[in-house]
This record gives structure tokens, C-alpha cells and sequence, in this order.
């Protein structure tokens, strides 16, 4: 389990120096891709296929790209692919329900995942296949941007998503390297917890679907119960398969996303799902120091939700 993050160091970091306690958190993360990067390479002649897994708000989507980039240095060409793209229509007729009858959006049904299996064997043999693409808007493949892909002798392909780790995608490839991602850090004043690692996720949600998703906290707090209910169902229990678990927290990350958040957690009713466990999350918000978001790096996986980055989603 990582060591918990102390809201003292925190602040006084900032305080200090800024520019150099970012570029700090960001060399820790980095050394982690790295560490990634090279376990993968050992194990590159027995598959091609990696698989990437975590929770919401984890930052699989850069943690894969940045993982990508640290193989291209070692000499491996490397790709990701999002398992969203392998998502079917959601109908009653073929999604999986809920108890209360809604449907699981949650669940790993809603993929494809005959073809996904049909996919990694091809691809382990270098054979060409055709990667769709699942619009969440039109809730249907758009052929117009399925692409082709063949893996070339010690090529790399990625596969990010929730449920990359769960036994009916990877069961069937033992020799697939495995990575479990998730913000798993807390942050502790006086030796008690004042940021709970959820906390973490669900604040970079929060910001990533109001800049980018139009999605207000409220709509993403009605979602969250559903989320995190299919993760404790869908996702953790796969977790132990990983052969890295990897901690995507950074120390300076919550005085980024104080400046996003704070406006938003103000603005949800009195009515709105989990309102006093956000008015206890702002109060936690106000012991941190903001930081400007120019101390950011433009490959930093905290601009997956705060945009500005160098990566494209």
C-alpha cells in the first residue's frame, strides 16, 4: 500500500517552491513509466498484447500513451487502443440489468468481447485486424473510423480500460503483461485522513466532465454511486492479476484541481446525491494551497482532466 501523502509537506512545498515540487511529482511518475516500460519490453517475445486496467478517473488513457512514448525509446513500437471502442448499442433487449432494473452500464458485457478475444490472438500472430469505433453519441459503430492495425515482430499494443484485467478479456492470454492503475494515495493532516484517495478520482471526473463532457458535478454525482458499485464488482476483484500495481496519484495534483473544483462543488443543490460528503470535501479543499496550472507539463497525466495537454484523447 503507498505511503500517504502529508498536507503539511504539501503546502509548505508549494510555498516554497512550486515550479520545483511539480517538476518533482512529475520525475516520480515518470520513473514509474519507465519501471512500466522495461517489464514490458522483458516480456515482449512471449505476447504483444498489454493490458491496462483502473477505475474512473484513474488516468489509464495517458499512463498508456505515456507508456507508449517510454517504449519508443527503448526501441519497440508501440500503440494503445481504448476498450471503449469495442462497446455494443445499449438496448434492454441485450444489455445487462441492474437489480432495480436499469441497465449495468458497469458491466463487461457491454463489450464486444468475442471479438476483443478474436483481436488479441490475431494480433499476437501479426495478423491484421480491423479496430472499430463505438460513438457514445450515436450509440453505434461508425465505420467511417474503424482502422486497420498489424503488429510487426516486437511491436506493442496497449489495451486501456476498465475492465482490461477482468478474466474474460485476459484470461485467455497468460502471457500478457498486466497493469492496474489507480489513484491510491490518501492525504493526511496530523496523522488522520483529510483526502480520501476516491476523493481524487471523483474530483478529476468532476473537472473532466464539466470542461470537456458537458456534464455538471451534480449529473457526474448521480453517476458515481453506479460507477463505483461496478468497480468494486467489475473491477477491483481482477486487480491481483496485475504485474504492476500502479499509484497514479500526485502529491501537488489536488492544489491543480482546487481551482476547477471549488466553483463547481459550490454550485450543486442541497438535494443533489452526496451533498454533505461534498461539503466536507470542500472544507478539505480549503486546507490546500492552489498552485497555477502552468506548473503543469503539457505530458502530465493531470491534463487528461484539465486539459491543455500534449496528448490527444
Amino acid at each position: 500500500m503507498p505511503y500517504p501523502y502529508c498536507i503539511e509537506e504539501i503546502n509548505s512545498r508549494i510555498k516554497s517552491d512550486p515550479a520545483a515540487f511539480a517538476a518533482e511529482c512529475e520525475a516520480i511518475y515518470s520513473r514509474k513509466v519507465m519501471e512500466a516500460a522495461g517489464m514490458i519490453k522483458e516480456r515482449a517475445e512471449f505476447s504483444s498484447v498489454v493490458f491496462l486496467s483502473g477505475p474512473s478517473g484513474s488516468g489509464k488513457t495517458t499512463t498508456a500513451l505515456k507508456i507508449c512514448s517510454a517504449l519508443e525509446n527503448l526501441g519497440i513500437k508501440a500503440a494503445t487502443v481504448s476498450l471503449d471502442k469495442y462497446y455494443l448499442p445499449a438496448s434492454r433487449e441485450s444489455a445487462p440489468l441492474q437489480e432495480n432494473g436499469e441497465l449495468d452500464l458497469e458491466s463487461p458485457f457491454c463489450l464486444d468481447l468475442d471479438l476483443l478475444n478474436s483481436h488479441f490472438r490475431s494480433l499476437d500472430k501479426g495478423e491484421e485486424v480491423i479496430i472499430p469505433h463505438f460513438s457514445f453519441k450515436l450509440q453505434a459503430r461508425d465505420p467511417a473510423k474503424h482502422k486497420p492495425m498489424r503488429l510487426g515482430r516486437g511491436e506493442i499494443v496497449i489495451f486501456e480500460g476498465i475492465h482490461a484485467l477482468n478474466d474474460m478479456l485476459c484470461g485467455e492470454h497468460p502471457d500478457a503483461f498486466k497493469l492496474y492503475i489507480s489513484a491510491r494515495s490518501d492525504i493526511e493532516k496530523d496523522g488522520k485522513i483529510l483526502f480520501k484517495r476516491t476523493w481524487t478520482r471523483l474530483l478529476r471526473r468532476i473537472v473532466r466532465d464539466e470542461n470537456f463532457r458537458g456534464t455538471g458535478a451534480s449529473e457526474t454525482l448521480k453517476m458515481w454511486a453506479n460507477v463505483r458499485e461496478g468497480e468494486k464488482k467489475y473491477i477491483s476483484p481482477f486487480k491481483h492479476k496485475a504485474d504492476i500495481l500502479f499509484d497514479s496519484a500526485m502529491p501537488y495534483e489536488v492544489s491543480i484541481l482546487k481551482h476547477f473544483a471549488q466553483p463547481a462543488l459550490a454550485g450543486i443543490p442541497g438535494e443533489s446525491d452526496r451533498f454533505e460528503e461534498m461539503q466536507d470535501l470542500l472544507l478539505a479543499l480549503g486546507e490546500f494551497e492552489e498552485m497555477d496550472t502552468s506548473f503543469v507539463p503539457l505530458e502530465s497525466i493531470l491534463r487528461e482532466f484539465i486539459g491543455g495537454g500534449a496528448y490527444k484523447y
